[in-house]
């Protein structure tokens, strides 16, 4: 028990010789001790958590979360012994203003690993999402590259379809202006197969002629362009089918999730807040307890010890002043006020 409460005096930054002579400030600086040891415990512990989730490996997590813990306890231990119980208290508190600020960059590092473990049930769903999404647009990038010239090639067979649909239409129109001047419900409207009649019979047999060329010349063409199309539909159809989809499991992608699941629910905004301000007052823990304790005997007699220490460096600076003042009395004026001026910078 005994090194116990040793090694917790220690932790605190108090002079032990000092806390002697003050029995009862020996409990607060205890607890003091204990809240230091027990925040970078703390630190340790999640640094290590942190890590492995970036590291995947035990012994190198193990290894850094003990080195990080150490720091930071040896942080503390060194801002609390620093910080003076003053009758302004504005001090104490710019003196513990860096570590502070450092416990809240802490708090947000280390507070995401944490989140990421505590809303993983959550996270799991939004990463299958996300990985739906990243195939779809690998699938939407991979048919760009065949879907323009896919449609170039059917805009090509209709307009070859089309060319043959016109030649059609244009031979049955020509062919009943023909059949109306030989029946006589058209045109000069004589029943008869004179001359306009054979006029009008050639032109539609020409017509004729002329779609049968075409429909044979368009359906090589179009043939062509047929399997073309398939070849390019398959060329993309293996593309797609080759593309495999991406498991998003890492840190980066967790919290990419995470921050999605923030951003969409209020509850898991005010839950996300919450964890990183408890991390920042297990991190603050220490300053808050020397912040807020109360000046005790402790803080006068050290007080008065640095006080002492101070006055006897100045009486020893102006005696070894004033004996070099009597050194140098056989000296002219210019070398006297010389080494008077040195002295007096010194002794500042």
């Amino acid at each position: 028990m005994k090194k116990i409460t040793s090694f917790l005096l220690f932790a605190s930054g108090a002079d032990l010789k000092i806390l002697e002579q003050c029995p009862t400030d020996k409990n607060k600086y205890i607890g003091i001790g204990g809240t230091v040891f027990f925040t970078g415990l703390f630190a340790a512990l999640a640094a290590a958590y942190a890590l492995f989730t970036v590291f995947d490996s035990y012994v190198l997590a193990i290894l850094l979360g003990i080195v990080w813990g150490l720091m930071i306890f040896n942080l503390d231990r060194l801002i609390v012994s620093g910080i003076r119980k003053e009758d302004k208290v504005w001090r104490e508190w710019l003196s513990a203003l860096p570590r502070i600020l450092l416990a809240v960059v802490i708090s947000l590092v280390i507070a995401r690993p944490f989140e990421l473990k505590i809303f993983s049930k959550e996270i799991d769903p939004e990463l299958v999402q996300m990985e739906q999404q990243v195939y779809a647009a690998q699938e939407q990038e991979a048919k760009s590259r065949f879907e323009p010239e896919l449609v170039q090639i059917r805009e090509d067979v209709n307009r070859l379809k089309q060319e043959i649909t016109d030649k059609a239409h244009q031979r049955d129109q020509l062919a009943q202006l023909a059949q109306q001047e030989a029946d006589g419900t058209g045109g000069s409207k004589i029943k008869n197969l004179g001359p306009i009649y054979k006029i009008k019979k050639a032109d539609a047999d020409k017509a004729e002629l002329e779609l049968v060329a075409l429909e044979k010349e368009n359906a090589n063409k179009i043939l062509a362009l047929e399997s073309l199309y398939k070849e390019r539909s398959g060329a993309m159809l293996g593309v797609t089918n080759s593309l495999e989809h991406t498991r998003l499991n890492g840190p980066a992608a967790r919290m990419e999730a995470l921050t999605r699941l923030v951003e969409k629910s209020g509850t898991m905004w005010w839950a996300h807040i919450f964890i990183v301000m408890l991390f920042m007052v297990v991190e603050l823990s220490p300053i808050i307890v020397k912040l807020f304790s109360k000046k005790g005997p402790y803080d006068s007699m050290l007080r008065s010890v640095e006080h002492d220490f101070i006055c006897k460096e100045v009486e020893s600076v102006v005696r070894a002043s004033a004996e070099a003042k009597k050194q140098t009395a056989h000296l002219g004026d210019v070398e006297k006020e010389y080494v008077t001026r040195k002295l007096d910078a010194e002794l500042i």
